[in-house]
This record gives structure tokens, sequence and C-alpha cells, in this order.
């Protein structure tokens, strides 16, 4: 098989293949295993080659059902190669969740890996239309060898063009939803604007080392690791987060560059002294931290031990909106998120009125990049305002300067006696007690109030839970709140349900209350 060479510095693998096929493309952090670039070019074209011989065309959807692997990568690039769409479909999925996946995004194919395969065959009956059926092991239950389909394919050559990532929100408030953003067919080589945003602002060049610590089945960690392919950097995939494993991998790789989510943050500070001061960590260049917000006190010890390499972004699968804030400009604007770099802003009311500085409603966005919800044009009209602005429905506020705060998401809010509250103030000051590894905060039903705020609480290892410390940490909220604004009540848990890219699923506590 044969396709053509990129050029040099033309910002896809196979540039980096052709120049310097050795480097390290990336290297698993439990096993050690490395990947070239050559080996990730090649994979990548036989697995393109495979599917283009079985009938997937452009615009056709490819599924993928792995943990972080090393084969999870070479899977995402043969779709962005041949003009497909490709969706990773998160590993804690019931088979049921799935499959609603599998047919919403019209999957053609699907490849799994030996610890998925028997999730993927309960999935695959409930979702027929997934003619192909690949394992990264050995043939069982229905699915091929995807190393023997390869080496067994004809010889042909796709037509290549860039493909696009199809993800689906976390589905944090309901139902996932699959954003599904124009299917671009460009030349190789023509990134996405996400992929040269993260580029020129992060510096994700041929010289990054970038440790990503999260599910690649989610947006940011899938787009981060293949931006830095792009340009020819290094990417180290741990296969489950772990605090001081972390540490250890940014000292032995060298790492400039990671991405991490503030629950992350939050356990790696809750270290021992002794277990950060021993790494050696002034090979960190850029720490990123997104997907939820982050307890200001928390980033501010971050900034003081790191020193002024802490950015954070705020955006969506979406990518409605995207701002971002560097250490210095967060000094002196703490708790927002930053300006915008794609979008402008709006705060507007719930009659749509335009809301002045310093005063909370929902964030809509001017001049986004555009999107729509796979199948669902109630979900897009929703999401859109007679200006043409988009919304995800998050809550926040802009100051005189422009910089933007987010307060909750508007399925969170708490109506208390006719009183708006927003349970992430009061999440950050529980999350800043030295006893507590996470907390959710949210609203149960109420007779006469409608709503009361109430909480439930992860401790850090080694402290017992009872009522004692319960009244403590509400007393440790009304010193720092106003007394409306803390929970009323507090349950505690041994894990509270989140995401591993740290997205809080309340919906799931919720329940428990009503």
């Amino acid at each position: 098989m044969h396709t053509a060479t990129l050029s040099p510095g033309t910002p896809f693998p196979d540039a980096m293949a052709h120049t310097d096929p050795a480097r390290p493309a990336f290297v698993m952090a439990d096993t050690g295993q490395v990947v070239t670039y050559g080996e990730l070019v090649e994979s990548s074209r036989a697995i393109a080659a495979l599917l283009w011989s079985r009938g997937l065309r452009h615009g056709d959807c490819v599924a993928i059902l792995m943990e972080n692997t090393a084969d999870y990568l070479p899977v995402a690039w043969a779709a962005q190669r041949c003009g497909l769409r490709y969706v990773g479909l998160p590993t804690r999925l019931e088979p049921a969740e799935a499959a609603y996946i599998l047919r919403d995004s019209r999957a053609r194919a699907l490849v799994t890996s030996p610890a998925h395969i028997e999730r993927a065959t309960a999935a695959l009956q409930e979702a027929p239309g997934v003619e192909l059926r690949f394992s990264t092991g050995p043939a069982a239950d229905g699915f091929e060898e995807l190393a023997e389909a390869r080496t067994a394919a004809p010889r042909v050559v796709p037509e290549e063009r860039e493909g696009i990532d199809l993800l689906y929100s976390s589905g944090t408030t309901g139902r996932p939803k699959g954003v599904a953003a124009s299917l671009p067919l460009a030349p190789l080589g023509t990134p996405p604007g996400v992929a040269t945003l993260l580029h020129e602002r992060w510096g994700l060049d041929e010289k990054a080392v970038y440790l990503s610590p999260a599910p690649l089945y989610h947006a940011a960690p899938l787009r981060f690791c293949m931006t830095v392919h792009r340009y020819g950097g290094t990417v180290v995939i741990m296969e489950r987060f772990d605090a001081e494993a972390a540490l250890e991998l940014i000292e032995r790789h060298r790492v400039t560059h990671t991405q991490m989510v503030p629950t992350m943050l939050t356990r790696i500070l809750k270290l021992p002294a002794q277990a950060r001061a021993r790494r050696d960590m002034s090979s960190l260049r850029v720490l990123v931290h997104a997907a939820a917000p982050c307890p200001p006190e928390a980033k501010r010890s971050l900034i003081d031990w790191l020193g002024p390499i802490v950015h954070e972004y705020y955006s969506s699968t979406e990518n409605y909106l995207f701002t971002a804030i560097d250490s210095k400009e967060w000094l002196a604007h703490p708790g927002s998120v930053g300006r915008a770099l794609v979008g402008r802003p709006h705060i507007l009311d719930e009659i749509g009125q335009e809301l002045p500085a310093g005063e909370t409603g929902t964030i809509w966005s001017e001049g986004g990049l555009p999107f729509e919800y796979l199948n669902d044009p109630a979900k897009t009209a929703e999401s859109r305002n007679d200006r043409g602005w988009t919304t995800v429905g998050d809550l926040g506020h802009l100051d005189a300067d422009g910089y933007l705060y987010l307060a909750d998401r508007r399925a969170d809010l708490v109506l208390s006696g006719g009183v708006n509250i927003y349970p992430q103030e009061a999440e950050n000051v529980l999350v800043g007690h030295p006893d507590v590894a996470d907390a959710a905060v949210f609203g149960i039903p109420h007779d006469e109030l409608g709503e009361v705020v109430h909480a439930v609480v992860q401790l850090r290892p080694g402290c017992e839970p009872g009522p004692e410390v319960a009244e403590q940490l509400i007393g440790w909220c009304r010193q720092r709140l106003s007394t409306y604004k803390c929970p009323r009540g507090l349950d505690f848990a041994d894990q509270l349900p989140r995401s591993p890219t740290g997205k809080l699923f309340k919906r799931e506590l919720k329940e428990r209350y009503r």
C-alpha cells in the first residue's frame, strides 16, 4: 500500500514518521511500552485500509470501546486519516447505554479490547446495525482479530481526507448527546481549529512530552493527545490516574505538559508534603486544568507550589466557547476561567435580556464553532437563540474586564424559598477542609421551601464519618459562607459518582433523595 509522503512540518503524524520514524509517539505508563511514529503511522494506515476494503467511506462512523491501551490511538488515527467519524464509548457504560450510542451514532464498525468484549457483545445484541466487529485480542464471540484482519485485507489505498471525532456529552443531566461538527474532509495535515489553538496557546510541539492521565474516550484527553501527535511530540499515557504515580511519571519522563481535572489536582495537593517534595517537577512548563471549576484555594496552592505555569480553560464537547487564563491573570482575577479565544460570551437572563457585569445568568456564545446534537433537532434548537448564539446551559457572570466566572449548570441550581443558590460555592468550601477528599452539594425536595441544600462528602483515607464530623463540616461552611448557601444536612459516601475526567453525576445523588 502506498500513500503520499507529507512534507516535514506538516501537522500530521506521517510527517514525523518520514523524518524520524524511531521517535516515540507514545509510551504506556504501566508497562513502559513504546510505540514509535513509524509504528503508529504504519498501524493506522493498515487499519484504515482494512476499514476501506470492508466498505466504509467518508462520514461513516467507527466506535471504539477500549480502556487506555496501546491500540487506542492507532484506531483513532486510522479513522482520522480516511475521512471517518469515530466515537469513543466510555468503558463504565452498561451494555444498554453503549447500545444507545452505537445506534444513535449509526456506527458501522466497533473495535474493542479483550477486557470489554463481553460488554461489547451484550451491547451489540441491541445494536445489530454494527456490521464490522474487531477485537484487539484473539477472535471471539463474533469479533475478528484486528491484527489478523489487517494482514489479510486487500492492499487498497483509501481516499485519504481528514475525519473528525464524534463525541458524546458526559450525560451528567440526562442521556448523553452526540455532538456532531461538520466533517472537514480536508487534505491530511489540515488541523482542526482546536489543535491549532492548543499548539499556539500552550506550545504543544515536537519538543513536548505530554502526560495524559485521563481516559482517551473523553474529548480533552483525545484531542490533546492527537494534537501532540500532529506536531511531533511524545505522549505518556496513564492506564489509570494515581496521584503519586503522576508525579513519578513527570519526573521520570521529564514531562513538559499535562492537562488534568480539578479532582486530580486536589488529590495531588492532599498527598503528604514529603511525597510531593521528593519529586523533581522542574521539567514541567505547562499544567492545564479544565472540565470543572477548581476551588480557588486549591488553585492558589498549586501556583505557590509549581509557580506561574498553571493554566485554565473553559469549553465543552460542543466547543461553543473557549476561554483561557494564565496564572498571572488568575491571581488578578481569582476564580475566573479567563477571556474568550473562540466565541464571544454574553450573559442572559431567563427571558433573553443581557445582564450587566457581575450579574449571574446563562452563558451564551456569539460566533463560536457550529455544532448540532446528533438526531435531536429539538435539543439543537434549545441550544440556540434568535440571534444565532449558542449555549450548553452553564451559568456564570462577566466582570468589567470581560473575564468569565462560572457559577454552575442550570440543572444544578438550587431554588430554595425563591432564592437561587449555586452549589459550587459550598462544594469549594467543603473541599478546602483538610479531611475532605471530595464533595457534592445539591438540592433535595422540601415541603415548604421547594428545595434545601444538601451535601454528600467523601472523607480522605483514615478519617471516620459520623454525626460530629457532619456538624463540624457544616460549621466549617457557615464560617465561610452565608447560612442560606450552606448544607442543612450532610451525609457521607465512600466514593462520589464521577466520570474519570472529573464530571460529577449529581443526577445519581439527587435520585437517592427523591
